[in-house]
């Protein structure tokens, strides 16, 4: 598989997840006790389907980066993603008029 079509299937991948890993770990984390989890949850999941998609996908990092390397460059892309699903949550409740 080309590096383009690895970087746009890894970038794929990522957004989408990204997109629902907060309703996902709301969904189970979401009661009494609970519910300071959610966050927490989903930035440690999101890191480590980051990790393993750069794992897989090694065009996400640099060339030659070691096995680590791409894991923790991998782990970062899945942080951004899950950022990237919380602004569009938060776009999609709130609306696009700012009040």
């Amino acid at each position: 598989m080309s590096p383009a079509v690895q970087r746009a299937l890894g970038v794929l991948v990522l957004l989408v997840t990204g997109i629902f890993s907060l309703p996902l770990a709301a969904t189970f984390l979401d009661g009494e006790g609970t519910e300071n989890w959610i966050v927490p949850v989903q930035l440690l999941v999101m890191a480590a389907i980051g990790a393993g998609v750069t794992v897989a996908l090694p065009a996400l990092a640099r060339g030659g980066a070691g096995t680590e390397r791409r894991a923790l460059t991998g782990a970062w892309w899945g942080l951004l993603a899950a950022f990237v699903g919380v602004l569009v949550f938060w776009l999609l409740i709130s609306g696009f008029e700012g009040a």
